[in-house]
């Protein structure tokens, strides 16, 4: 019989009664992940996706990558289905794991059955074949203790399924669940890692990035498509909401006092941010502040720059410190891209003495020269719509 992958559920089997609907999106999502990679059917029995080709065309190999990514799958498998009974399980490790066993020194047999009907109980399936192996491959040893391979047994509905150790999915939510909400996309490592990982609960996810030419370059602008790309791996395609912020940062600079730059700046695009947000139904938004990295990111400069919104803020690296931001970074593939020597908008007049510890009234007085609603309409007209996924090329 053909291979075809079982990817197990996480958390979702926690879900109670509103299990199905998680269940739904997490086929919904698979299916669609799969459309690329040939004809699959896709369907869902005992906490469990089963992922079968329908066709000699399917690419498999790239199929089986892809599920690596999904929001939802706690852990996947490559395996082999056939009928229930001993000879027909014996006799499919041997054809598809035989190679396996007789690379390494020693092994055991795992056995779950789910079908109770099945004659024989979990452990005296795996004695059963253990023994059978054991004949079998006489140079590995049975360690039922600390064995360098594992043949996996499991008896369900359908039939029974042989395969290896198991590797892990990407885990959370299945993409969707949770809402829609906007990140505030920068060119640099954080903000990346926070849309991954909100969306790792659910979120599907739109982008806002602040493009401040010619203080910053059309390079700054495609790596920071460039992130948001290499995030749809995980979260599916994604829209980038590319704002000219020039006219504004050379306002601030003009009328407001040096040392508020910065705040002035991030309440703008706070405030910018959320007018998209609610326009597309994005219920939050997103951003990769960490609690005293910065000058900006002290409590009382946080503080400031969220009181111009009324939706939620998510700031999940808030109390992560750099290198489980970076380790994280490295783990999704966007460290070296945001790492690259391309300014962004955050860098354009930066004050030398950032206001470190504001209040709202001082931030209000520095702003009061400023024309906010003509300065926020003309960047909200100027907004272009880019629609990435994982599929494009990269623009670096």
């Amino acid at each position: 019989m053909k291979e075809i992958f079982l990817l197990k559920l996480g958390e979702i089997v926690l879900k109670g009664a509103n299990k199905r609907q998680f269940e739904a999106r997490l086929r919904q999502n698979v299916r669609r992940r799969m459309k690329r990679y040939g004809n699959f059917d896709v369907y869902i029995m005992q906490s469990t996706v089963y992922v079968e080709p329908m066709d000699g065309q399917a690419d498999v190999d790239g199929a089986w990558e892809a599920c690596h990514f999904i929001f939802g799958v706690v852990s996947l498998c490559r395996c082999r289905p056939c009928e229930k009974n001993v000879d027909a399980i014996f006799a499919a490790i041997e054809n598809y794991l035989g190679e396996d066993l007789d690379c390494v020194s020693s092994f055991k047999v795992e056995s779950k059955r789910s079908d109770k009907r099945f004659p024989l109980t979990s452990i005296q399936l795996s004695q059963e074949i253990g023994g059978r192996l054991a004949e079998a491959h006489p140079d590995c040893k049975v360690d039922v203790h600390h064995p360098a391979y594992t043949v996996f047994v499991e008896v369900r509905d359908l039939a029974a399924y042989v395969h290896g150790p198991a590797e892990p999915g990407a885990g959370g939510l299945p993409t969707g669940v949770g809402g829609r909400a906007m990140v505030l996309l920068s060119g640099g490592i954080d903000s990346p890692v926070a849309a991954y990982m909100i969306a790792k609960r659910g979120v599907e996810v739109e982008a806002v990035h602040f493009f401040s030419y010619p203080y910053t370059s059309q390079l700054a602008k495609d790596k920071v498509v460039e992130l948001a790309r290499l995030v749809t791996r995980y979260s599916g395609k994604m829209t980038v909401n590319i704002v000219s912020f020039t006219e504004i940062q050379e306002a601030i600079r003009d009328n407001c006092p040096e040392e508020f730059f910065t705040l002035v700046m991030r309440r703008f695009m706070m405030e910018i941010s959320q007018r998209i947000a609610k326009h597309d139904g994005c219920g939050a938004l997103i951003t990769g502040e960490n609690l005293g990295q910065v000058a900006s990111q002290t409590m009382e400069a946080m503080a400031v720059t969220g009181a111009v919104v009324d939706i939620p803020i998510f700031m999940p690296l808030v109390g992560m410190d750099k290198e489980e931001i970076v380790t994280i970074a490295r783990k999704i593939g966007t460290l070296e891209t945001s790492i690259l020597p391309y300014e962004d908008c955050c860098t354009v007049f930066t004050p030398r003495h950032p206001k470190t510890k504001p209040t709202l009234g001082q931030v209000l007085n520095a702003e009061k020269n400023l024309d906010r609603e003509a300065l926020i309409q003309r960047a909200m007209g100027s907004i272009e719509k880019v629609k990435v996924n994982d599929h494009d090329e990269s623009l670096l």
